[in-house]
């Protein structure tokens, strides 16, 4: 019980089951995945998550649905709340 409050395990299943356009990115897991940024839309998935080693950002493309970028990178004028400052890894 403590595992389900001390990790963002719960509100990530609920997410997943309150809307099927979320999902939770491959490197990622539902115990470490963390979402900052909520589209306040008609849908609640999420637009910016993080874990412990990398930033994610929902593309809305089928063939690439997420971009992901190292919490260690160098990019100038990084942002992780404007994909348009993220450098190519």
């Amino acid at each position: 019980m403590v595992l389900t409050w001390a990790t963002p395990v719960f509100s990530n299943a609920l997410m997943l089951l309150m809307d099927r356009m979320n999902f939770i990115p491959g490197e990622s897991s539902i115990w470490t995945f963390k979402p900052y940024e909520i589209n306040q839309g008609s849908s609640n998935y999420w637009l910016y998550g993080e874990d412990a080693r990398s930033y994610y950002h929902f593309a809305y493309i089928p063939n690439a649905p997420y971009r992901s970028i190292s919490k260690s990178n160098q990019c100038a004028g990084f942002d992780k709340r404007d994909v348009r400052t993220w450098c190519i890894p």
